[in-house]
């Protein structure tokens, strides 16, 4: 039982188990447990013993993960947290004294360290990363090409890109910034800009200019490297359009020096009417001879900026999240290795594009001597089995999608385990929305082999990790997340209380807003172009960073979730987003059990939906609405809106059916798939809106605007 909930947890009904570790005794993460307890003098047992030991002995537990990680640094940390009695918002520094280089530990390993314990340059080897040893396979859509590429050239081409880089001018803390497809020379650059000590940043091609652009000026970047053409949807695209309206929206940077065309396909395409703009091959050449040899690694601080990441900005310009080279690895380390159990064997295709935080864990199997599918293109041509067929192919271990791209191959009849062999896959990680209930049970029941082990996660771009996580020591059930990731502080306190309270932690059971309550490696170091000083703390009252995690309550980081945690199992359950909740007459709950409820009925009639709160400043209460996305060839009528009130009604309550139910002829999503919820329901409560352009289809707002006024669309006996 995860905590002490008494009476709570005595009537909670324990949701179906599907799935559980057949030898947990095995895994890294039972192991790291059992060297706690060697060297502490513990008797931990459980993941829950583990997890609850983890937030009790802050930096005991991070020492020991940054120990297990044998990552390549230099320096020795003065102490864990600069600072044990810093509250979460004062946003300590970790580790200091000790400095890395991500690009070295991707493409070295680390030689056994020495009785010192040092693990510096001259312990850096191949070991378990030699030269010919596949790191990466990159696959274009539905699988018209594929290219192998091995750690030794890795390591050869990153180092001439890393000294072209140098011989240009470019250095520690210079800003890179690739606009992309998920490639190996998308990766390339990557490394060589973590090679100099430089911070990279990255969009994909699919994105708008407007939401380029938006990214981009905001962290005034030296170089922008960005495709000359792209394949989505079976069409090639000439990004050079493109290209041109990009490098027109920097001029105004004061650190752009000029654009790099990466070719995309067989032929390079013509750049230079495009100012300012050079060609890979001509950039490349500055590097010199291929024998030359390639710059030092740069190692910088444990809590210095190396990547920068940003918000979703769907209603405005997106945050540029900056985080610490130290925070990313050694949390990556912790999930990677101890909650997923990642290793040398381990092959994993991450579905991304490169401007979502899951490229992070696209190139993640790299650092402990993996190896990478690198899939660009449409996860649904020429079919939505294209997945399914290229992680058979290519013997995927670990194969992490969305619910979306789940939903889509459920509802086109697929069932992966008859249709390849998927023996060797182990994993299956869902992220980027809720994950219905009849997902979790269609995975099993009909998808996916039982000894998969599913792992729904969330957590996301701020925090480049997971706060609700997988972990093979418990078992996995229908709905929600398997618990906390460990060394994160979760709670749920409660949503009505106003901003700028201290907060008060709800039940377990009981729905609320997720916080962490300690600070951990892995927060964001600052958001670049934030209102603070030299010096100061990262997150003052009155920044971007304070306004978007602690406002809300005091000293605690307020995720924007609204969440429940299950008595007995203390999985996380994630209802939706907090600035979403539907209050009906005081009642709250999240989209997320609506949705459950049109995908568990009505999948074979409706594609998609949506549901917000209406609450107009004349409305003395809010209203749901409820908007369906029919399938092609079926029809809206008013006797379907009336089932699925019924539905709503039987499998939750009266108090959650929405008061309208209106078809709609498409639901905005971002450029990664997630449904947008917040700008329509904004609109509908009468606010008019500047779409954000990580929008992929912002047109689609438009036909929201006349909701609210919804009385002169519907009259009393015409409504649904």
């Amino acid at each position: 039982m995860a905590g002490d909930q008494g009476q709570a947890a005595a009537s909670a009904p324990v949701p179906r188990k599907l799935w559980e570790h057949p030898d947990p005794e095995s895994t890294l993460m039972y192991r790291f447990m059992q060297d706690l307890n060697r060297k502490h003098g513990l008797n931990l047992k459980t993941f829950w013993d583990l997890h609850t030991y983890a937030v009790n002995n802050r930096s005991a537990f991070w020492a020991a993960v940054f120990a297990a990680s044998g990552y390549i640094h230099q320096g020795q940390p003065r102490a864990v947290v600069d600072d044990e009695t810093a509250p979460i918002d004062a946003v300590p520094k970790w580790f200091p004294g000790v400095a890395l280089n991500f690009a070295e530990n991707v493409l070295f390993s680390p030689r056994p360290p020495g009785g010192d314990g040092d693990n510096s340059e001259e312990r850096r080897c191949t070991t378990g990363k030699e030269d010919g040893k596949i790191a990466i396979t990159e696959v274009r859509e539905g699988a018209s090409q594929v290219r192998h590429v091995t750690y030794g050239e890795l390591r050869a081409e990153a180092g001439r890109l890393a000294r072209a880089m140098r011989a240009r001018g470019l250095t520690k803390g210079d800003r890179i910034v690739v606009v992309g497809a998920n490639s190996v020379d998308t990766f390339l650059v990557w490394m060589a800009a973590a090679w100099i000590g430089a911070v990279f940043t990255s969009s994909s091609t699919d994105m708008g200019v407007k939401g380029i652009l938006q990214r981009t000026v905001q962290v005034d970047p030296k170089l922008v490297f960005m495709d000359d053409a792209a394949l989505y949807n079976g069409k090639v695209v000439d990004l050079r359009g493109k290209m041109a309206e990009v490098v027109d929206g920097l001029k105004g940077c004061l650190s752009f020096a000029g654009a790099v065309a990466i070719r995309r396909f067989d032929e390079a395409k013509d750049v230079s009417k495009i100012p300012k703009t050079e060609t890979w091959e001509s950039f490349v050449a500055a590097a010199g001879e291929g024998g030359s040899p390639a710059p030092e690694f740069v190692r910088i601080g444990f809590h210095e900026p190396f990547l920068i990441c940003y918000s979703s900005g769907t209603t405005g310009v997106p945050k540029a999240i900056v985080h610490s080279i130290g925070g990313v690895m050694i949390n990556y380390y912790k999930e990677g290795r101890l909650h997923e159990g990642l290793g040398p064997d381990s092959v994993t295709l991450q579905y991304t594009t490169t401007g979502w935080i899951m490229y992070l864990a696209n190139v993640g199997a790299l650092l402990f001597g993996g190896r990478s599918i690198f899939y660009d293109g449409s996860p649904f041509q020429p079919d939505p089995s294209i997945l399914i067929r290229v992680a058979a192919e290519h013997g995927a271990t670990k194969l992490g999608i969305s619910p979306r791209w789940m939903f889509e191959v459920s509802k086109a009849g697929l069932r992966p385990r008859e249709m390849v062999d998927l023996s060797r896959l182990r994993t299956v990680t869902s992220t980027g929305m809720v994950l219905s209930e009849q997902l979790f049970e269609w995975f099993y029941e009909v998808g996916f082999p039982g000894h998969v082990h599913l792992a729904n996660i969330s957590g996301g771009t701020d925090i480049a990790g997971c706060f609700g996580c997988m972990n093979p020591l418990t078992p996995v059930y229908v709905g929600g997340t398997q618990g906390p990731s460990l060394g994160v502080n979760v709670a749920i306190y409660d949503s009505t209380l106003p901003d700028g309270s201290d907060g008060k932690e709800v039940p377990h059971g009981t729905p609320g807003e997720l916080v962490a309550t300690a600070a951990f490696p892995n927060m964001p170091c600052f958001f670049w172009g934030d209102s603070m000083t030299p010096g100061a703390r990262a997150a003052p009252p009155g920044s971007k960073y304070h306004g978007a995690y602690f406002a809300r309550f005091k000293h605690v980081w307020t995720h924007g979730d609204f969440c429940v945690i299950h008595p007995v199992t203390g999985n996380i359950t994630f209802l939706g987003r907090a600035d979403g909740v539907l209050n009906p007459s005081g009642v709250r709950f999240g989209s997320a059990e609506i949705y459950s409820v049109i995908e568990r009925y009505f999948a074979d009639r409706v594609q998609d939906s949506l549901c917000v709160g209406q609450r107009r400043p004349q409305d003395s209460d809010e209203s749901v609405m409820l908007f369906l996305l029919m399938k092609p060839g079926m029809r809206f009528d008013r006797r379907l809106a009336n089932e699925v009130k019924a539905a709503i009604a039987r499998d939750l309550s009266k108090r959650h059916v929405p008061k309208w139910v209106f078809e709609t002829p498409e639901i905005p999503t971002t450029v990664n798939l997630k449904k947008v919820e917040l700008p329509v329901k904004q609109i509908v409560s009468g606010q008019t809106i500047k779409p954000s352009g990580t929008l992929a289809n912002p047109q689609s707002l438009e036909y929201y605007y006349q909701f609210a006024k919804v009385e002169e669309l519907v009259g009393p006996k015409e409504k649904l």
